[in-house]
């Protein structure tokens, strides 16, 4: 099926309070679809008088003409049995809250009110495939603020290890560039100095070396 007239609705249920107790206190014995002209003019006359005044017996022959309809509408496009009646009652009383913005010249009651149903099945289903995060998972739980004593110990680390390798011999702060500040490989070193493979990897592991000292009195 598809709808020429798609209107786009605000989904929050804080809205629903006005007719949730008139929806849920309804009889279904509502009077029948009576009167000259077609169904469609009957229920655009009724619809008309829900948006300028509120009618809530105008309301009642639309609950009933088209609760059923909207029911059915929702169960051959596969909402469960559970959730049936409660987002038929979701539709009606958007139905409700939306009247005023039916136009007439624009398609049918039953159109407008299919695309209402639709567009509530389709975020019942998002509701249902995108759980509410849980706020106790370490993902969602921020890292505490750093203390001032544990920046001042990251800035007093960095110092000390930057000043380690500066006291390198330059041939080794050389390839220590290459290997871990540019990312290159041995070989990428090798090609680029024109050093032989064997002694770029002496080089780095003599740095290494060197450097072990200060890495261990920092506990890195």
């Amino acid at each position: 099926m598809s709808f020429e007239y798609t209107p786009q609705f605000d989904t929050s249920r804080s809205d629903f309070v006005e007719l949730n107790g008139f929806v849920d206190g309804m009889s279904s014995h509502q009077p029948s679809v009576t009167g000259r002209g077609s169904d469609d003019e009957r229920l655009a006359h009724w619809l008309s008088l829900v948006a300028e005044k509120r009618d809530k017996i105008s309301f009642g022959y639309l609950f009933d003409h088209l609760a059923p309809k909207i029911k059915g509408f929702l169960r051959k496009n596969g909402t469960s049995e559970v959730s049936l009646d409660d987002l038929t009652q979701e539709v009606m009383i958007k139905i409700w809250r939306y009247a005023g913005q039916f136009d007439q010249k624009k398609g049918k009651v039953t159109t407008w009110v299919f695309t209402i149903a639709r567009n509530a099945r389709i975020d019942l289903i998002r509701k249902e495939n995108r759980p509410e995060p849980d706020v106790n998972d370490p993902v969602m739980v921020n890292d505490p603020p750093n203390r001032s004593d544990d920046i001042l110990f990251a800035k007093q680390t960095s110092t000390r290890i930057s000043e380690a390798i500066n006291e390198l011999p330059d041939e080794q702060k050389e390839i220590l560039k290459y290997a871990f500040f540019e990312e290159k490989s041995h070989a990428e070193i090798a090609a680029q100095t024109g050093l032989p493979l064997g002694t770029v990897k002496s080089r780095i592991r003599l740095a290494f070396q060197r450097l072990k000292k200060t890495l261990t009195e920092l506990d890195i």
